[in-house]
């Protein structure tokens, strides 16, 4: 697929690379078929939303929502004003394959295990509390 000069260089200003990493960059195929999704990408957003809570220190309820672009980024202005680093840990990876699954063009809300728990066992386990996120991709508009 053929990328736009111009769309080169603003992701060679946007990554900081020197020219010669650029060809690096640019070598790889995987790298332009990126830079060519990445226009439609930017109204998708990834949604980790609280469906069970209970003895969370943090205090996440059922219907907090932590958002991440398509790209993996959280937005923090739209999330909680704590998050947990605890709740995300399982659910990071859920957040990378919906990533991968929109670069490749497949639909990530088809994704068959769209659940991951905080790390934290719950008091019945010798843990504090237990939190459960559910997955799925929004458009921005939706959000």
């Amino acid at each position: 697929m053929e990328i736009d000069e111009r769309a080169w260089k603003v992701m060679q200003k946007r990554l900081g690379y020197s020219d010669e990493e650029m060809v690096l960059f640019k070598a790889d195929p995987r790298n332009a078929d990126v830079i060519s999704r990445g226009a439609g990408l930017a109204d998708k957003r990834i949604v980790l939303e609280v469906v069970e809570s209970h003895g969370c220190n943090s205090r996440h309820k059922v219907g907090d929502r932590f958002i991440f672009d398509a790209f993996g980024n959280l937005l923090t202005g739209l999330c909680p004003e704590k998050v947990c680093a605890y709740s995300l840990n399982s659910a990071l990876m859920m957040v990378f394959a919906a990533n991968e699954m929109l670069y490749a063009g497949v639909d990530p809300n088809e994704i068959r295990f769209k659940r991951a728990g905080c790390f934290d066992v719950g008091l019945q386990c010798g843990g504090w509390g237990r939190v459960v996120l559910e997955l799925r991709v929004e458009n921005r508009d939706d959000a």
